[in-house]
C-alpha cells in the first residue's frame, strides 16, 4: 500500500505481511515504523479474509533495534517525553497480544534490542539457522524494560535475567531450546518452510484460535480455579460458533 512510507503491507491469500523495509538501516524502528506497523496491524485485524500476520524485515536482518535518530531524541528528551515515547511501542505490544488473528514474527539474520522485543511480542517466532537473537540494551546501561513482561512468560526465570543481564546474542538453535522461539529452518529452504507454515495456520478455524489466543493469555495471573471457569466459559462459547458446530458434523459423519 502506498500509504505506508517504512513498511510494505501485502496479502497472499488469507496471509497479512507486515514487511519493515528500511534493509539499508537493518530495518531499524523509529517512531514512524512504530506507528505504520501498529496501523497495518489494525487493518489486518478488521479484514475477515486475514487469518494469520505475519510480521518480516526486508534485506538480511529482521530489525536492529531502535534507530539512531530514536536513541538521540531519548539523550536529549525529559522524563515526560520519554514516558511518553515508550508509550507508543507499549502500545504495540498491547495490539499485538489482543489481535484477533495469531501474529508470527519471520526472523532471518539479526533481531537485536527493539527488534528481538518486537519478535518477542509476536505470538510466534520462526527463524533461519542463521539468525540471532538478543536484548544488548544492558551494554549502553539501557534496559529492555516492557519486553520483560512477555519474556519471562517465554523463557525460565534465571534464562529471562541471562539474557537481559549479559546482553549477548544467542543463535536460532539455541533460541529455540530454552524456548524463546517456535521453529528454525534451514537457510537454504527457510521461506518455502515459513509459507507452508503459515499456510497450514491460515487453515485452522478463525474462531478457534481467536478463542484459544485470548484465553491462554487472560490466563496470565489468574489463580487456577479462576483459569478453569475461564475455560469452561470458552469452552462453552466455541462450541456454539459455526466453525464448531460444522466441525462436529464433519467427524460424526466418518
Amino acid at each position: 500500500m502506498s500509504d505506508y512510507i517504512k513498511i510494505r503491507y501485502e496479502i497472499d491469500g488469507a496471509i497479512a505481511h507486515i514487511i519493515l523495509d528500511r534493509p539499508e538501516k537493518r530495518n531499524a524502528l523509529d517512531d514512524t515504523i512504530v506507528a505504520e506497523i501498529k496501523q497495518a496491524l489494525k487493518v489486518a485485524n478488521e479484514n475477515g479474509e486475514i487469518r494469520v500476520v505475519a510480521i518480516e524485515g526486508a534485506g538480511s536482518d529482521f530489525c536492529s533495534g531502535a534507530d539512531l535518530s530514536v536513541l538521540q531524541k531519548i539523550a536529549r528528551s525529559s522524563i515526560i517525553e520519554n514516558l511518553e515515547d515508550t508509550g507508543l511501542l507499549m502500545e504495540l505490544f498491547i495490539q499485538i497480544r489482543n489481535l484477533n488473528k495469531p501474529v508470527v514474527a519471520v526472523v532471518k539474520g539479526r533481531a537485536l534490542a527493539g527488534g528481538c522485543g518486537l519478535a518477542t511480542a509476536c505470538d510466534l517466532i520462526l527463524a533461519n539457522e542463521s539468525a540471532q537473537f538478543g536484548y544488548p540494551e544492558v551494554k549502553i546501561g539501557f534496559i529492555p524494560a516492557m519486553v520483560m513482561a512477555i519474556l519471562r512468560r517465554s523463557v525460565s526465570e534465571k534464562r529471562a535475567f541471562e539474557l537481559v543481564t549479559s546482553g549477548e546474542p544467542i543463535s536460532a538453535n539455541e533460541a529455540e531450546r530454552i524456548g524463546l522461539i517456535n521453529q528454525v529452518y534451514p537457510d537454504s529452504d527457510f521461506n518455502s518452510k515459513v509459507a507452508e507454515y503459515l499456510s497450514n495456520l491460515s487453515r485452522k478455524s478463525a474462531s478457534a484460535v481467536f478463542l484459544t489466543k485470548r484465553l491462554l493469555y487472560q490466563m496470565d495471573g489468574m489463580s487456577f480455579e479462576t483459569a478453569l471457569k475461564s475455560g469452561m466459559d470458552a469452552n462453552t462459547i466455541c462450541r456454539v460458533t459455526e466453525d464448531c458446530q460444522q466441525g462436529i458434523a464433519k467427524f460424526l459423519k466418518k
